[in-house]
């Protein structure tokens, strides 16, 4: 039957491949790993040593091309410098000496297993790099990308992204060059890096004088916003192509130029479903080109390497992190997070066997050494405080005493967040924000408006672009931190009615980790019961607070001195 209907179409066999992967992700779900490992399941079992189900390899590589251009895209557009500022040195000494060091006892490893010295060196580069989305997502499960270490994990995270960048375009370099010296075309060094350098000076051009205004018109439709966003990767990544610099380059330049709009996150947020369905296709690709048979003789250096990664990358960084003055706990639990190599890894490895620097089962190797660690540190960090709990008495020596760094850290972080997070920036919401700021209350305002929140900027108050009915974009705002969630959403501003999206927001919201207390707004007394229902601590009636308000100042009651927010703190008047 299968074979049947791989034969008759390209679609048909596309549709048994998602098949596949629905299947082998549940099962994948329910041991607790990440889409990564089933889907490169998938292409072993689609692949010749089994099923032999891929037939269309055109077609295939294509969608896994644009996969791999929209997730670097993602990654240029969420590179964020400043946070790399706002950790101090932790986050570049942490990066760069755990870079430095995987990538120095990666290639001594390497040679002596025999390996070659290039061979060696790719490999050793390439179990430098951790998987951002494996570590966020896990990060985000557990309610701890807020904590310390969660955010010098994603500090670090992000120089190791920008290794990638420099890894990639050296390597584009050397191949070009290396091309050129065989007298098989392609142009000069010189040539790709004043291509390099042209590409980049559009990219500041468009940054300067284009990217603000022209991404603010498109944010009036959303769905032309993330079409224009996968244009620029997809174009990006052609030019990149075409001038020496490679797909994967030129889509991460993509993504810088759209990282200075304030609709990034929105950016991102819509495109991270496609993103995991177009890396699909390049695991898919990936695992069909393996050939099982020859895996088996890279099982005791993948062993090798992966207990180096497991327990080499942690150890490191807990030293660093120790000798900064940071505890031995933070140290443990943040060095955790690079116990694993990432996607990059393997697409680094492809890089390097598609310029003929490699061999096909260096990337073999590398990708059993991701299998291996991918499904190791899962676990790892998702029992990250039982395992600390197990190891503590053996970390004393990890430990400077009192500690310097963490206590200043621990309270600036804690002083920095935002009190409110006010959904809806109309008439009600914007008044909200100003008495909340004028209180000496720092407040967060989001809004799926571009005018709205350009007003609110012009006002002085903070705020995001963004879809409240999104979950990842909600999961992303700094919820850990805030005591109220204010949702002043009218009906208007979304496809939802009024109702459903209060209800869906604060769903959201819950199921994110906030802990804190949530208000809506409600015109009609009906709703109440409703709202409260669903999870609301408290339920505004603009109109009815208003004329309440009203008659007081008729009667001449004066206003209360009141410390805590004005709006939210009288929970008595919530049944009324």
């Amino acid at each position: 039957m299968i074979d049947a209907l791989i034969h008759h179409s390209a679609f048909a066999e596309v549709a048994v491949l998602l098949v596949m992967a629905a299947a082998i992700g549940l099962f994948g779900i329910l041991l607790r790993q990440p889409l990564i490992v089933s889907f490169i399941a998938v292409g072993l079992i689609a692949g010749p040593s089994a099923l032999d189900v891929v037939r269309s390899d055109a077609q295939i590589d294509l969608l896994s091309e644009l996969g791999i251009a929209v997730l670097l895209f993602l990654v240029g557009i969420k590179l964020d410098v400043k946070l790399i500022r706002s950790l101090g040195q932790v986050a570049l000494l942490t990066g760069l000496g755990q870079v430095a060091f995987t990538s120095f006892f990666g290639y001594l490893i390497g040679l002596a297993l025999g390996l070659g010295h290039v061979t060696s060196l790719y490999v050793a580069v390439a179990l430098t790099f951790s998987s951002t989305i494996i570590i966020v997502k896990l990060l985000s499960d557990k309610r701890e990308i807020d904590a310390l270490h969660g955010q010098i994990a994603l500090g670090f995270l992000i120089v190791q992204d920008l290794v990638v960048v420099l890894a990639m375009i050296v390597l584009s370099a050397i191949g070009i060059g290396a091309a050129a010296e065989g007298g098989h075309g392609g142009g000069s060094v010189l040539s790709v890096l004043a291509s390099g350098l042209a590409l980049v000076g559009l990219v500041v051009l468009f940054v300067r004088y284009v990217a603000d205004p022209l991404t603010e018109r498109l944010a009036q439709a959303p769905e032309l916003l993330v079409i224009f966003a996968i244009a620029m990767a997809a174009m990006f990544a052609a030019v990149g192509d075409l001038v020496g610099l490679g797909k994967e380059v030129g889509g991460l330049l993509a993504g810088v130029a759209l990282a200075s709009t304030p609709y990034r996150e929105t950016i991102a947020a819509r495109l991270a479903p496609l993103r995991d369905f177009l890396l699909l296709f390049f695991f898919i690709a990936l695992g069909a080109t393996l050939d099982l048979s020859l895996l088996g003789a890279h099982v005791a250096g993948a062993l090798v390497f992966s207990l180096f990664v497991l327990i080499g990358n942690p150890l490191i960084v807990l030293a660093i992190m120790g000798a900064m003055g940071y505890r031995k706990r933070t140290g443990f639990l943040a060095g955790l997070t690079v116990a694993q190599i990432s996607e990059f890894s393997l697409i680094f490895v492809a890089m390097g066997v598609s310029l003929g620097h490699l061999q096909q089962d260096a990337l073999g190797l590398v990708t059993m050494v991701g299998l291996v660690t991918i499904a190791a540190s899962t676990y790892m960090i998702t029992y990250s405080h039982q395992l600390y709990a197990l190891f503590e008495p053996l970390l004393g020596a990890f430990e400077r005493r009192g500690t310097p760094r963490e206590p200043s850290d621990a309270a600036d972080q804690s002083a920095d967040g935002h009190k409110v997070i006010v959904f809806g920036l109309g008439r009600f919401g914007t008044a909200i924000g100003l008495r909340l700021r004028r209180r000496g209350i720092r407040v967060l305002g989001v809004d799926f408006s571009p005018f709205a929140v350009r007003r609110w900027r012009e006002l002085g108050l903070e705020t995001r672009f963004g879809d409240a009915s999104d979950p990842e974009f909600v999961a992303d705002l700094p919820l850990s931190r805030a005591e109220w969630l204010v949702v002043t959403v009218p009906v208007h501003a979304t496809g939802l009615s009024h109702e459903d999206i209060r209800m869906t927001l604060v769903q959201i919201a819950r199921g994110a980790g906030f802990r804190g207390r949530v208000a809506v707004t409600s015109h009609q007394t009906r709703e109440t019961g409703d709202l409260f229902a669903a999870g609301a601590d408290m339920v505004l009636e603009p109109f009815q607070d208003a004329a309440d308000r009203a008659v007081e100042l008729l009667c001449g009651a004066e206003e209360e001195e009141r410390t805590e927010i004005p709006v939210l703190e009288s929970e008595d008047r919530q049944a009324s």
